[in-house]
């Protein structure tokens, strides 16, 4: 697979946008596609990925084992995310797969570097607790990574959860061979590739030991990483009106039931009685 032009990322993130806002007000994803394929520029292939996604959706009712069958134009990772999210099991929400994937798409519109994008799609494994062995190996089929990019993250599978993030990326950083050079001993091994700059083997070597959330919201603050975006809580205000009209409809049942009891007659109780079923016909 090669990376695509910058008009289909961009319609790409439109898509994933779409999809999420208007998911929310109950509509099929089925016509909601029907719908942003006519809005989608037709100079790019979104509209016939569209047209594939919407006969896979009618006929196995998944949208990610269609991503997958066009590797040539959705990335491994993007198939992952909607594929983690479509599963019964899963804790992972479509709107939230929509939200990174939209911003992912965006992110690859504006740039090509290979070290923003592995922390992106790290942290968006990390941050919605996905499987990091089929995450990270969706992650090194990505087209934005080289050879030595690739064979190093499928290192980075290998040992994560033996060897901290941090760790692998000092070790393998322009600060690291700085260190090494700057200690005099020339029997030293300096690791290879060299993948990462000084101030990322400097914000690596801080965060030895620590959540790894700590370790990409630094690199968010000092070196202006993409943030992995989060869906925003359910607003409680939105259900403040509905919970005061029950409350008025039991207070007003309560009043009129005082109002009945103080009443000579007293309350009629036949009001809460069940109603006798018909005795069933006999043979």
């Amino acid at each position: 697979m090669k990376l695509l032009q910058r008009e289909e990322y961009v319609e790409q993130a439109y898509l994933f946008r779409s999809l999420a806002q208007r998911t929310k007000q109950g509509e099929p994803v089925q016509e909601l596609l029907h719908y942003l394929r006519e809005e989608v520029l037709t100079t790019t292939k979104l509209p016939l990925a569209i047209d594939y996604m919407l006969a896979e959706l009618n006929h196995v009712g998944t949208m990610g084992s269609a991503m997958s069958k066009l590797p040539h134009y959705f990335t491994p990772f993007q198939s992952y995310i909607i594929e983690s999210a479509e599963e019964e099991r899963g804790r992972f929400d479509m709107n939230t797969a929509l939200l990174v994937l939209e911003h992912e798409a965006q992110f690859r519109s504006e740039s090509s570097d290979p070290a923003s994008f592995f922390f992106y799609h790290f942290e968006a494994i990390c941050r919605n607790r996905l499987d990091y062995d089929y995450g990270l190996m969706a992650i090194s089929k990505d087209p934005i990574y080289d050879d030595s990019w690739k064979n190093w993250i499928q290192k980075v599978r290998h040992q994560i959860g033996i060897v901290d993030l941090a760790d692998l990326v000092y070790v393998h950083s322009h600060y690291y061979v700085t260190r090494q050079r700057e200690s005099g001993d020339s029997e030293i091994e300096i690791p290879a590739p060299i993948l990462f700059g000084e101030k990322e083997g400097r914000i690596a070597l801080a965060n030895r030991k620590k959540e790894p959330l700590f370790f990409f919201s630094a690199l968010a603050r000092q070196l202006n990483y993409p943030n992995v975006p989060r869906p925003k809580p359910p607003d409680p205000t939105q259900d403040l009106l509905p919970k005061l009209l029950r409350t008025m409809e039991r207070l007003e049942t309560r009043i009129k039931l005082l109002e009945d009891e103080q009443r000579e007659k007293g309350i009629d109780l036949s009001q809460f009685f069940e109603k006798p079923r018909n005795p069933p016909d006999s043979p």
